[in-house]
């Protein structure tokens, strides 16, 4: 047999009812004769206070085993009325064995009376229903919050899953195109494509780093658009320009990482960036949001695109439970505005 323990809500209850319990019950099964003598005072409360305590205990393992067997929200009624009639009966078992006790022990001054002991077999089912009905309470406050801190868990690690698998994505992408740019830099110009594989090094280190947070401040994010951008610039030279006009006030906002590095990256894959038709992308913030805009000069064929890019970020936004981007095409300027946080 499993004993129950007592939480100190139990021992709270109990340190401030039960005194209260034995002066009054014993005042209703004694009467008055109660106050007048110390032997009588003193035998009835020593007896009154085993008995009580052998109830509390009684109905403490009723609790225990009950709650044990109905433990959700939805089990209240099955747990609340047998609890209740169980520890009815325990209360009405004990408080007669009491009046009995007092019989048996010839307690000086008190005078058998049934009505007496009735009123005090009412007035303790009365009792345990407003107990019964505080620690339901108690036990239902626990469960709620209980309840909400596992969903809360829960939410959380759904939520490192979702972000994980997002990262999954952006690496392989990010590595597959800066690879490719490699490749036609070694047949193009050997020395570039050395300085090329250093700057996509020091690149690649932070894209690894920055993705073990949902959330980066602004100014590392910055810091490495400018490291990136020299690999673009390595490429395509002065086709190429960045425009960055970001206030020191928005520089400690936050953003998901490399927002702004698959921005530019799908500027310039899907538009035309040659030196009679050169493409300027512009970052432009202040302390809510910022805004990452290019000229529109499409290319002419259709690019083959996996859809990692603007879904990926919308998707982090979502999942991080931030205002989702806003994305305007005018057909000469195609702009993407990111909250900060």
């Amino acid at each position: 047999m499993k004993l129950p323990s007592f939480t100190r809500y139990d021992w709270l209850l109990q340190l401030t009812a039960l005194p209260v319990y034995i002066i009054i019950y014993n005042w209703l099964i004694i009467g008055d004769n109660y106050w007048h003598s110390w032997t009588t005072f003193g035998m009835a409360t020593g007896i009154a206070v085993v008995i009580s305590l052998s109830n509390w205990y009684t109905i403490s393992y009723i609790n225990f085993e009950v709650r044990s067997r109905y433990v959700t929200l939805q089990h209240y009624t099955k747990r609340a009325v047998p609890g209740f009639i169980m520890a009815s009966v325990s209360s009405c078992l004990h408080y007669s064995l009491l009046f009995l006790l007092y019989q048996w022990v010839n307690l000086p001054g008190f005078v058998p009376d049934p009505f007496r002991l009735g009123l005090v077999l009412l007035i303790s089912v009365i009792a345990v229903a407003i107990i019964t009905a505080i620690y339901e309470g108690i036990h239902n406050f626990e469960y709620w919050r209980y309840s909400r801190r596992k969903a809360d868990q829960l939410s959380k690690a759904q939520l490192q899953v979702q972000l994980d698998m997002l990262r999954q994505q952006v690496n392989p992408h990010f590595l597959f195109n800066s690879l490719n740019s490699l490749i036609s830099l070694i047949d193009e110009d050997p020395r570039q494509a050395g300085a090329f594989a250093e700057e996509l090094s020091t690149v690649y280190r932070y894209l690894l780093r920055s993705n073990e947070a949902p959330l980066v401040p602004l100014t590392n994010e910055l810091e490495f658009i400018q490291s990136y951008y020299h690999l673009l610039k390595t490429r395509h030279g002065q086709s190429l320009t960045l425009v960055t006009l970001i206030p020191p006030s928005a520089e400690n906002r936050q953003i998901p990482p490399l927002t702004l590095q698959l921005l530019i990256e799908n500027a310039v894959k899907h538009n035309i960036v040659l030196p009679d038709q050169p493409l300027t992308i512009s970052l432009v913030a202040d302390e809510q949001c910022l805004t990452v805009s290019n000229n529109l000069q499409r290319k002419s064929s259709p690019v083959l695109s996996n859809g990692v890019g603007l879904s990926n970020i919308l998707s982090k936004y979502q999942i991080l439970g931030q205002p989702v981007p806003t994305v305007e095409d005018d057909g000469q300027e195609f702009r993407v505005t990111l909250p900060l946080v």
